[in-house]
């Protein structure tokens, strides 16, 4: 199609993936290096870029930066400037859930990237919107690594400062990057890190310690207030049939347990009860998939793994090692270790990405259950945009639940944005002048929070409803990028 960028098949795109090492600069991993000098590699056209940055010593953390073809070239932006309607180009970074779940694997070919896990052009990449970037974290995730394992993240706060280092190295390696407006979007447990990474962000932009405009925060199904999420899994499931009215007692009494124990500041032992209230769940509902409570656990081929996880993992169990190939025919810990590592050419051989780090998960358990609430709120206080948006369908962490933490704001603007009606979006396709009769999602807004309620997705939207989400993106980043449904 006229001005549509191309998409044809050359070494640079990664769209082939059988990529000639000539295609790529020859440059060597340096172990051991020191804070500050980072390694990395990009394409002879300046479209994609990775490798490592080195926030604290020992811990090598692992980036991975695309160009989106709808950016605008330096010349046409430079002929735009001053154009009243001339806007930046938006930047994304992508963080990933678990804690324990890699972006260069899931959020780049299951989620937002430009190819899926077999190869093919995703039609809704969010890169057709904004540049991306994705990392590995915490450290010891994906293709991060340390060699010390007492390097391992043992707090949030530790995981949010190797970031908040990452991207201040970033923009030294990045050159479109300090102007670029940054959107910090994270996925579950990553929508917790990125409220906390933001705050960093936030702060340090106050205190002009760091040159970067802060675009927003987007919290995708995001683990902000565990206590909320237990104290529902009972009503939601019980209204959608999916618990009886015997089980739900039961189960209503360990969310309460849980926030007890929350409340006497035993995150350790709160997280081991919201563990067993799940295999509770588990049990009692013959097995309701705990991504989207439409599907039994084994149904869904791209969320759903083969393997038997207990509770304690269930927050990064989404893996491609189903039994069901309808829509994935790669196992990604095969893929990412044998197509993608060897292509990047700087991972270390030692290192073996793995779809689920358990390390790093347990090096957090003291952790796991702290709400982040308050993160939130200072972001609104500050002036930031936080937008949150919720799959109709997740369980682990339904949309009840943060609806319920969201009223628990202390921002000056909450109640006249609980006040509000939703919008119904239909969402509309301007090049084929067509708006949908279904209503595809509802959004509350209000000042600088936003709220998304994304029907018939789970809680990975972008993978159960790849078109909703990603305009949710286009609105959150006010990008100038090809919208259409059509592509």
């Amino acid at each position: 199609m006229a001005g549509r960028p191309s998409w044809s098949v050359r070494c640079s795109s990664l769209v082939s993936m059988e990529i000639r090492p000539v295609c790529l600069l020859l440059l060597l991993l340096l172990p051991g290096a020191s804070a500050g000098e980072p390694t990395s590699k990009e394409t002879p056209d300046g479209s994609q870029k990775w490798g490592y940055v080195v926030p604290r010593h020992e811990v090598n953390m692992f980036y991975w930066w695309f160009r989106s073809p709808q950016r605008p070239s330096a010349s046409a932006s430079a002929s735009a400037s001053g154009s009243a309607t001339s806007k930046p180009w938006p930047t994304v970074l992508w963080l990933q859930g678990g804690p324990g779940g890699s972006g260069s694997g899931r959020g780049n070919f299951l989620e937002i990237g430009p190819l899926d896990i077999n190869l093919k052009r995703r039609k809704f990449t969010w890169l057709r919107v904004a540049d991306l970037i994705f990392v590995d974290s915490p450290v010891d995730v994906g293709f991060s690594y340390t060699d010390n394992p007492r390097a391992l993240a043992k707090t949030d706060a530790q995981v949010a400062a190797d970031l908040f280092g990452v991207i201040k190295m970033l923009l030294k390696e990045l050159a479109s990057l300090p102007n670029s407006p940054l959107y910090l979007v994270g996925e579950s447990y990553g929508g917790k890190t990125a409220a906390m990474v933001g705050v960093l962000l936030a702060r340090a932009i106050q205190d002009r310690t760091i040159d970067i405009t802060l675009g927003g925060v987007g919290i995708g199904d995001g683990w902000i207030s565990p206590g909320d999420f237990s104290s529902s899994y009972g009503p939601l499931l019980y209204s959608v049939s999916r618990l009886n009215d015997n089980a739900v007692a039961d189960v209503n009494k360990m969310g309460v347990m849980v926030n007890e124990q929350m409340a006497a500041g035993q995150f350790a032992k709160a997280q081991q009860t919201w563990t067993d209230q799940l295999d509770l769940i588990d049990s009692q509902s013959d097995g309701v998939n705990q991504d989207n409570f439409l599907l039994d656990v084994g149904m869904n081929p791209v969320l759903e793994s083969s393997l038997c996880l207990t509770g304690s993992q269930l927050m990064y169990h989404g893996s491609l090692k189903s039994n069901t190939t309808a829509l994935v025919s790669i196992d990604i810990d095969e893929f990412m270790n044998k197509r993608i590592k060897p292509t990047l050419q700087i991972i270390p051989k030692s290192k073996v990405w793995e779809e689920a780090t358990l390390a790093v998960y347990e090096q957090l358990k003291n952790d796991f259950m702290r709400p982040a609430i308050d993160e939130v709120d200072e972001l609104l206080a500050r002036g930031v945009n936080v937008t949150i948006y919720q799959g109709q369908l997740d369980v682990i962490v339904p949309a009840v639940g943060a609806e319920a933490w969201v009223k628990k704001l202390k921002w000056d603007g909450i109640n006249h944005f609980l006040s509000l009606r939703r919008s119904p979006l239909h969402y509309c396709d301007t090049a084929a002048k067509y708006c949908s009769q279904q209503i595809r999602a509802y959004v509350r807004s209000h000042e600088n929070l936003a709220f998304y309620w994304v029907l018939g997705a789970g809680h990975m939207v972008p993978v159960d409803q790849p078109y909703p989400a990603f305009r949710t993106i286009a609105s959150i980043t006010d990008s100038s990028g090809d919208i259409d449904d059509v592509y």
